[in-house]
């Protein structure tokens, strides 16, 4: 095939992939409620992982923190050959079920959190491995995949079923798209949940750059209807923590958001 048509036919399985994930929704919107539940009591989301699954899950928990201002370890992925594999792949790390037994012991997961295995295939034994010793010490329990038949004992699925890859056994294509989306879709409605997104806004975000103050002025401007000095100060006073800022700003008399001032209220699932 010419390039082009080759290309085009591999981006018909990104469109299956998002049909895939639109009907998994009323399954990642009760995966969602049950990582918003487990923050809010002090527990953690913590993703297992093996190849390209555990990539995109370690992906997804490294974006939360600054995205949402959740501390960084209560959104957290075990990935099967350990740090190394983020960067190359570690041979046979995926079919070490004591290492995920391992894996789960060394996070000291317990009643308060939530296990997600993340596993195109279903079968990844130390995803599998993980799930069986959390669900032992009182996690609950979730897997996101691509595998219809995958039934983990006790576990929430989330199928996201993309059929059979176009490159024969490349879940990196069309489960992987996939799972990245079904992953932010999850964090994401968790943080809605947790209050920590208003009005379309991320107003518990770390503005650690130029580019994230700048966003982060704009945003007090826009929720509070003030100026951009009266932003920037109002951060500035608080550290530039934007949710604080907002705070104090619909505290003040006259202010115009003044009779909304709880609406700002702490954000659940704590720092």
């Amino acid at each position: 095939m010419p390039l082009p048509a080759a290309l085009a036919l591999l981006h018909q399985g990104d469109l299956e992939s998002a049909h895939a994930v639109g009907r998994a929704l009323p399954a990642l919107a009760r995966l969602a409620e049950r990582g918003a539940r487990a923050l809010a009591g002090g527990g953690r989301v913590v993703y297992a992982g093996a190849g390209s699954s555990g990539r995109l899950a370690a992906l997804d928990a490294a974006e939360c923190p600054p995205t949402f201002g959740v501390a960084p370890g209560r959104v957290v992925a075990l990935v099967a050959g350990g740090t190394r594999a983020l960067r190359r792949a570690v041979e046979g790390a995926e079919d070490d079920v004591e290492a995920g037994r391992e894996a789960a012991r060394k996070a000291r997961l317990g009643p308060r959190d939530l296990v997600v295995g993340v596993t195109a295939s279903g079968t990844t034994p130390f995803v599998l491995a993980v799930l069986g010793e959390a669900r032992r010490l009182g996690a609950s329990t979730a897997l996101v995949t691509s595998n219809p038949g995958a039934r983990p004992r006790g576990a929430l699925r989330a199928v996201l079923d993309t059929g059979p890859e176009l490159v024969a056994g490349s879940t990196r294509l069309k489960a992987g798209s996939a799972t990245k989306m079904a992953l932010s879709l999850f964090t994401t409605g968790a943080m809605l949940r947790l209050g920590r997104v208003r009005e379309g806004r991320m107003i518990d975000l770390a503005p650690t750059s130029d580019k994230l103050r700048r966003r982060a002025v704009r945003m007090v401007m826009e929720l509070a209807g003030v100026g951009s000095r009266r932003a920037r100060s109002a951060l500035v006073a608080r550290r530039w923590r934007v949710r604080e800022a907002l705070q104090e700003l619909a505290a003040r008399p006259g202010a115009r958001g003044a009779a909304r001032a709880g609406r700002w209220g702490s954000a659940g699932g704590g720092r």
